[in-house]
């Protein structure tokens, strides 16, 4: 269903000090969703005015995969009165997914539904960069009642526009996740115009614009995150687990200062409009 209240689409960015947040908004239904992978991030989110709290893990390499159990409900007890949406993502690389990993998936989407959490977000795509309907369907509802939200695949699809239409047909889809299928929503602000007058046309899945988004590029969607120094004092020399140069020896952290000058933009815009 399209957002009750949608307004105009407004594109914002703001740069921090040493990192960047980014994000879009529909104007008259201002919410914020903030992408978090620990307890202190989700914290940091909710204090600086989030809404909502997608939960992923590891989101500072490929993008997020599927949070543990037991962070979620860590973050539940936290934020006991902030909706959570789970990513269902059993591996960072591409969105071709094997039956068994397929298999995988269903298991989560079943404990996560079983934790009552507001819902899950998920992408399935075929190998000719189609959105793969039959997949998507049976994952759509294995998780019903719960929200479901079609993430940013929808971005490396061969049309964002050909997917969308396709996924619109999906009944149970709340949400559709995209940047436009550029680097970031300034970039793609023609194929976002395009899918929210699609999405208003047929009543369908809401589009949440996200990616490229900070306190100058206003969305509902982002992360707010960046990598913070870790705390070991003893780092062996030429020893590592295989994560970039830059998260070694680091974590990824949101920023509340980043997303409580999103949500004042946000609550600006609204108020005007």
């Amino acid at each position: 269903m399209t957002p009750s209240g949608f307004g105009r689409v407004v594109v914002a960015t703001a740069n921090m000090r040493d990192h960047k947040v980014t994000c879009m908004m529909m104007v008259n239904k201002s919410e914020s969703c903030v992408c978090v992978d620990s307890v202190q991030s989700a914290l940091s989110a909710v204090h600086g005015g989030a809404d909502r709290l997608e939960v992923c893990g590891n989101l500072g390499v490929g993008g997020g995969t599927t949070p543990s159990f037991g962070l979620v409900r860590a973050i539940q007890k936290a934020v006991p009165h902030v909706p959570i949406m789970a990513m269902v993502r059993p591996r960072t690389g591409d969105f071709l997914y094997s039956k068994e990993e397929l298999d995988v998936m269903l298991e989560d989407i079943e404990i996560f539904k079983n934790a009552g959490i507001a819902g899950v977000v998920f992408g399935v795509l075929n190998l000719d960069g189609t959105a793969d309907v039959l997949r998507t369907m049976t994952l759509v509802e294995a998780a019903l009642p719960m929200q479901v939200c079609f993430h940013r695949a929808l971005d490396m699809t061969r049309s964002a526009i050909e997917a969308f239409d396709q996924i619109s047909m999906i009944p149970g889809i709340t949400r559709v996740l995209t940047s436009g299928q550029s680097i970031s929503v300034s970039a793609g602000i023609h194929v976002l115009q395009e899918l929210f007058q699609r999405s208003q046309r047929r009543q369908g899945p809401a589009i949440l614009p996200g990616g490229g988004i900070n306190p100058e590029t206003i969305e509902v969607h982002l992360s707010g995150g960046r990598w913070v120094d870790g705390g070991m004092v003893h780092r062996p020399e030429s020893m590592g687990m295989g994560a970039s140069v830059e998260g070694e020896w680091a974590v990824w952290l949101t920023n509340g200062s980043a997303i409580r000058e999103v949500r004042s933009i946000i609550d600006g815009l609204a108020s005007s409009s």
